[in-house]
């Protein structure tokens, strides 16, 4: 009897995520803060050094206007952001 090999753990699932596209994306938080849903990318932060690639990004809640600065590649954490306002 022939046993099958062990399957491991799917990988997270994960947004498909490039920095040239974020500018004016739109993002829904999955465990809202401050009533906080529903996000935009404002400002796609450049490095000093030209040819550098892209860290960071500025987020500006909908509701509230109040902005948030975050790695960019945070985004691509389903199980904390969706794309789109869900």
């Amino acid at each position: 009897m022939a046993t099958s090999p062990l399957k491991s753990d799917p990988a997270p699932i994960q947004n498909h995520v490039h920095p040239k596209k974020l500018l004016l994306s739109k993002w829904t938080a999955v465990r809202p803060t401050h009533k906080e849903k529903h996000f935009w990318v404002t400002k796609v932060i450049e490095p000093e050094v030209l040819g550098a690639p892209v860290i960071e990004i500025e987020l500006e809640a909908a509701m509230t206007g109040r902005v948030l600065r975050l790695a960019w590649r945070d985004l691509k954490d389903q199980q904390c952001w969706l794309r789109g306002w869900v």
